[in-house]
């Protein structure tokens, strides 16, 4: 069965600022700056929805949202966010299976391929690729290990837990940074936070030759 967080969506947020403190927030409120005034977005594994309310701060209307996530209940609390005035299409189901032809001016992937084997990465990366504009904006938050033993620690405790409870397939951390390399993506902007063990990465896609 696929990965869903209904499980824990009670408890999610409480956990993670428990483990990180305002990491996961700062990292990936980072990146918003980087959304332009009347996008069309896609927003990917929102969780629950938190990010909008900080979009909303930014751009309280002219944004068209693709709002994608899989689990009925993080959807549910997602819906009870300020939007502003915002277009928002809520979409719960797996990003593979979104039918509608939109091309978009930014991919947002907050944590979303730690969750993945290198083959399901693949995939699901190619499927979002295809969707984002050429020199369109991709803004990606997610763990990176850089060394230091403690990460080694935390990152196994955390895939067996969500293993355990949500069912995702990772047992170690993708290669997620090869996978943009591999696709012709730049990164234009980059900061790391906990420890260098949480990165946020600005990776603008080339325009096809």
């Amino acid at each position: 069965m696929a990965a869903n967080y209904d499980n824990s969506a009670w408890f999610y947020d409480r956990l993670s600022r428990m483990v990180y403190g305002r990491a996961i927030i700062r990292s990936q409120v980072y990146l918003l700056e980087w959304i332009p005034a009347g996008g069309a977005i896609l927003i990917v594994g929102g969780g629950s929805g938190w990010i909008l309310d900080e979009i909303t701060k930014r751009h309280p209307s002219g944004l068209n949202i693709s709002y994608v996530e899989i689990s009925a209940k993080m959807m549910a609390l997602s819906r009870k966010r300020n939007a502003g005035n915002n277009n928002i299409s809520y979409i719960n189901d797996a990003i593979e299976n979104l039918t509608d032809e939109t091309n978009y001016d930014v991919v947002i992937t907050p944590f979303l391929f730690d969750n993945f084997t290198e083959q399901t990465l693949q995939k699901v990366f190619v499927y979002i690729h295809h969707r984002l504009k050429p020199q369109g904006i991709w803004l990606n938050t997610d763990f990176k290990l850089t060394g230091k033993w403690w990460q080694n620690v935390l990152l196994k405790s955390m895939l067996l837990f969500f293993r355990l409870v949500c069912r995702i397939e990772a047992k170690k951390l993708p290669d997620i940074e090869k996978c943009f390399e591999q696709h012709n993506y730049n990164a234009i902007d980059q900061k790391s936070f906990f420890g260098e063990f949480i990165l946020s990465t600005v990776y603008s896609k080339k325009s096809k030759f």
